[in-house]
This record gives structure tokens, sequence and C-alpha cells, in this order.
């Protein structure tokens, strides 16, 4: 599989399920009536309530019989506390974690599995950009500090995501999985629209980027709308330039963007060079107020995209990222709802306002601007 891309299937069946307290129950039930097996691939998994709840459910599921198999992101599991770990692998919890940090592998550390995956059956997937940690769901509580999404999938699809999930299992083993080195297939002609028609798009860091290829495609061939939401806007420049165009032939071209709540100002301060040449092209962009925006969703016309890639050039470079693709009436009028209410919460940013915005924030973008292209470039010339 090596290099491969995944075909479009048909006859799936999607729902969109919007932040932690609605996707998480639903989650936990279906691993709770797991009957053969169940896979969990993660990036950020931390002690805590929600960890609690999924840690519970997987060993019951052990206990019973079900063969349960985690992988996680070493790196993104380091809160994840040995009395939580001992307790999956004394159940038979099959555990696995990308990558182990060893100071010796200098820059090879960087390389990450992103993805976020739930299987279970061969029948039932979840996709989207969940992390299982306190900020995503408490148990109890019917709000959620991150704005999340996720998508259950069922149907053919589900057997694509399974083999993904085998590849990177099978590899984690090897000295170097994450190595780079191969080139692009051809992806597969998008078909016309209909129910159930779904495809994985996936990203091996630099060796494969099939996601990166057909989001570009997507975003070349829009011609009503394209509404991106993702938050840590470093986009790479082809797709800024394809957000450009687009907007330039008259396309409804919006950016749903985090706000000031977030996880890494440093990130936010340095996409925000990239504010105004979008805005002169006639780029609308929207950032969140509510809560920290965490979702990773694009809807060009009626393809959507929803998963774990931020699309930006570190997710590209260094990660193991993977997304659903999809041309399903039912799920495309779900995002297009979702974004629309995110939009509504949201605070446009003008060309106007932001000329005259102060001082202190002008100085922290350029540093902050200045030290992402500086890395960029040193890690460009490293080849």
């Amino acid at each position: 599989m090596a290099g491969a891309v995944f075909p479009w299937r048909s006859a799936n069946r999607f729902e969109l399920l919007i932040d932690g307290p609605s996707f998480f129950p639903q989650m936990l039930v279906d691993i709770a009536r797991a009957e053969r097996q169940v896979e969990l691939e993660l990036y950020l998994v931390e002690a805590g309530a929600c960890a609690e709840a999924m840690v519970q459910a997987l060993v019951l599921a052990a206990e019973r019989g079900v063969q349960v198999r985690c992988l996680f992101d070493d790196y993104g599991s380091l809160a994840f506390t040995l009395g939580l770990r001992k307790r999956l692998t004394d159940a038979g919890v099959e555990l696995r974690f990308y990558n182990r940090l060893n100071w010796r592998r200098w820059m090879r550390n960087l390389y990450r599995d992103h993805r976020k995956l739930l299987l279970i059956d061969q029948g039932i997937a979840f996709v989207g950009g969940t992390g299982v940690t306190d900020e995503f769901w408490t148990p109890g509580q019917d709000s959620a500090d991150w704005h999340e999404v996720m998508v259950q999938i069922s149907g053919p699809l589900v057997l694509d995501w399974q083999a993904l999930f085998d590849r990177q299992w099978q590899a984690n083993n090897a000295r170097r999985a994450w190595k780079p080195g191969f080139g692009l297939p051809r992806l597969p002609r998008m078909p016309a629209t209909g129910p159930g028609l779904g495809r994985v798009a996936y990203a091996d860091a630099r060796q494969h980027r099939d996601i990166l290829q057909s989001l570009i495609r997507a975003l070349n061939s829009g011609q009503q709308r394209i509404w991106l939401a993702t938050p840590y806007f470093l986009p790479t420049w082809g797709v800024r330039r394809a957000l450009r165009r687009a907007a330039g032939r008259g396309v409804d071209v919006r950016l749903l963007l985090t706000g000031p709540r977030t996880d890494h100002p440093s990130v936010r301060y340095a996409g925000h060079r990239y504010y105004p040449r979008l805005l002169r092209s006639g780029v609308q962009i929207f950032e969140y107020q509510p809560c920290f925006l965490h979702l990773k969703m694009v809807l060009v016309d009626d393809w959507v995209s929803v998963g774990s890639c931020n699309f930006d050039h570190w997710n590209l470079r260094f990660n193991l990222d993977a997304n659903l693709e999809a041309l399903d009436p039912d799920l495309t009028r779900a995002v297009a709802g979702s974004f629309e209410r995110d939009f509504a919460q949201s605070q446009a940013v003008s060309l106007e306002a932001w000329q005259s915005r102060p001082l202190w924030r002008r100085v922290k973008q350029r540093v902050w601007g200045w030290i992402d292209r500086l890395v960029v470039n040193l890690l460009d010339r490293r080849g």
C-alpha cells in the first residue's frame, strides 16, 4: 500500500457530530457494543476524566474478549500516565507508541502521528480532529472548552480506514516507518455528487501528500463557495494562491480561524501575516469567539473534507494525517449548517480594522511571522 491512493466508494452513511458532548458518548457506546475488535489511533491523549472514561471502555472491551489495539503518538501522549497505560496492558490491550522520543534522533523527533481514528468491528469508523483530553469533553458536562467535530462512518469505506490503520500499526515497529521519499501518485477522478460517496485522504509526512493535492484541486475547481476552518493558519503557498484565485473569480471564499482563545498564540500571530493579501483579494476572514476552534473542515461547493489535517506547512512536512472526503447531500447540509452557525459566532476581520490594529499586536505578528519564516527556510535547506 506504500504510496497508494484510496478510491471513491459509494453506499456509505455519514453523521456529523459536533463537539465532545455529542461524539464521545456515541464513541463509548459503540466501544461497549464491540464484538470482535476496536482500534484507536490518536495524537493527543492526556490523563483526566475524559481519558478515564475511554480507558474504562477499552478495558471492559478487552476483558470480554474483544481485540483492542491502541496506537498513540509518543509526544502527544506524554501526559498519559503510566497508571493508565498499565490498566490497558493488564487488561490485554495492545498499546503502541509512534516514533518514541530520543534525544539522539534530533530532527526526527518532529515526525508525529497526528491522525484521529476509532474503528469498531470493521463496520464503524469515527474520523475527525479530537484528542482524549478534558478540553474536548468532561463527562457530565454539556459544553466543551475546544470546538471540534467528528464524522461517524458506516459502509464499504470503513474497510479503507481499517487498511490505513493496519498499515501504520504494522509499520510502527519498523525502524524508520516515517521516512520521506516517495512521489505522489495520481488522484482518482472526483465522481459526480450523490448519496454516500466518500474516500480516505491521508498524508505520511513528505512521502505521501494526496490530502494536499486533493484540497488544491478542489479549491481550483470551486464555483460557488469555499469555506475552510483550521485552528493553525500557516497554509502552504499553493493553498494561499488557490484561495486568492478563487476569490478573484467570484467564489464565496471564507476562512474560519481561531480567535484570541487558542492554545498556541505564537502560531496565531505568525499566521496573521497572510491576512492583508488575502483580504485584498476578496477572501473573507472570520475569527471564532466563544472558545478555541480546533476543528479542521473544508466545504467546496458540495465537496467535504473533515479530519486531522490543518493543511499547514508543519503538518504536511512532519505529520501522519487523515481526512474523510465526501460527496453526500446530507453531510454537505450538516457541514454547511455548522459553518453558518460558527460564522454567526465569529468576528469578521476587515482590511480597514486590520490596518488600524494597535502597535503591540503588529510587533507580535512581525516577530512570530519572522521566526516561522526563518525556521521554514532552514528546514527547506536541509531538504
